[in-house]
């Protein structure tokens, strides 16, 4: 049944905006692609997972709840940035003609991987709020209060929220193994993926290790945990990824210039989530405004504060980590802006996106995949969610 539902999901591509047709062709080309992308991503998404909810349903009435509530992780939104960025990866080989159906379900497998991490990063930050709604473990917890359930509420919901993210991870390799691609290739994108996955689980750990030794954390630090935790694992290895699934062969220009432009924008894009952390609108970004510096996690951002803040504004920001009330934290942010941190955090993006521009123009890529490239650094690097 799930490869029937998957095989049954449609992506509906478009010609590209033509330069001359628009203020912006960049956008054009974004517009006429993406969309459609993250539409037949959601649709995968959705065929495959009515599925594995109906069959563990079939275990008991609980798993079936517990099932949909892994599923509505999954499906409650996110900008599908990763499989964006594999599709465009595999674009950048195979042109504007080859089937994307074959490998739609290995583009879509790589979001129920990124539900894992989030959920799994939401556990172990503590986090109230994911997207605008209570994170999976709030939720459970919440859950176990109204049914009047024996034992801690919050215990009970961490270890739900640890199980959905692992379910997630199984359902990924589930839905990659729909996708039609020769056994030998195949091979190499589960290569590309296992180290993906290696890669942010030694990211997360940094992190989480940064929170109980930022005495001793630095900025090289900072950028080594983006890279591994961020950079990695939503744009660089997604590039390769996408690259390998098109039967792209290691070693070559082309490869070169992916592991470049991946990890430039990868450290752009976590650099900004550095930077939305503290300033971001919490009804745009879906999370409440400060976290980092009520936690007092290590990120750039905080680091690069520390490091040029004058006597009074260092013993200001030792209390990062301490503080939380929203009046509190909003001083902090305001002392992180004071030392110049915020600026020069914005000249590393900048100078990060035009490093990523300078990989593609001798990438011996399509076309249409090199202009929805370029925009794609842009746009990850001044989102504002």
């Amino acid at each position: 049944m799930a490869n029937d539902a998957v095989a049954g999901s449609s992506l509906r591509v478009v010609a590209p905006a033509q330069p001359g047709t628009s203020d912006d062709p960049v956008r054009g080309v974004l517009a006429a692609f993406t969309n459609d992308l993250v539409n037949g991503v959601d649709e995968t998404l959705a065929a495959f997972l009515a599925s594995e909810v109906d069959s563990l349903a079939e275990i008991d009435a609980a798993m079936g709840g517990f099932a949909a509530t892994a599923r509505d992780c999954v499906l409650a939104g996110g900008k599908r940035v990763r499989p964006t960025f594999a599709y465009w990866g595999w674009r950048g080989l195979t042109g504007g003609d080859a089937p994307l159906a074959s490998v739609l379900p290995a583009l879509a497998a790589l979001e129920l991987l990124h539900t894992f991490a989030l959920v799994h990063d939401d556990v172990m930050d503590a986090s109230d709020t994911r997207r605008g709604r209570p994170t999976a473990h709030r939720a459970a917890a919440a859950g176990h209060r109204a049914a009047g359930h024996t034992g801690d509420p919050e215990r009970y919901g961490e270890a739900v929220a640890v199980l959905i993210g692992d379910l997630c991870l199984v359902w990924a390799d589930r839905l990659m193994a729909h996708a039609t691609v020769p056994p030998a290739r195949m091979l190499d994108v589960r290569r590309c993926y296992d180290q993906m996955r290696v890669e942010t689980v030694a990211g997360q750990f940094l992190d989480v290790l940064g929170e109980h030794d930022a005495a001793h954390w630095s900025v090289d630090r900072a950028l080594r945990v983006a890279r591994y935790k961020t950079a990695g694992y939503t744009v660089q290895r997604p590039l390769l990824f996408g690259a390998a699934l098109a039967g792209a062969e290691a070693d070559t220009p082309l490869i070169a210039a992916y592991t470049r432009y991946g990890l430039a924008v990868g450290e752009a894009f976590q650099l900004r989530d550095d930077l939305l952390g503290v300033y971001g609108d919490p009804a745009t970004t879906g999370k409440p405004a400060g976290d980092d510096l009520r936690t007092g996690k290590p990120t750039v951002l905080l680091t690069l504060a520390r490091q040029l803040a004058d006597p009074g504004q260092r013993r200001a920001l030792e209390r990062a980590g301490t503080v939380t009330e929203a009046r509190e934290v909003a001083r902090l942010a305001d002392v992180v802006r004071e030392t110049g941190a915020v600026a020069r955090v914005e000249r590393m993006i900048a100078d990060r996106v035009t490093e990523a521009q300078a990989a593609l123009d001798t990438a011996p890529i399509d076309g249409t995949a090199r202009t929805a490239l370029t925009g794609l650094a842009t746009a990850a690097t001044t989102r504002r969610a």
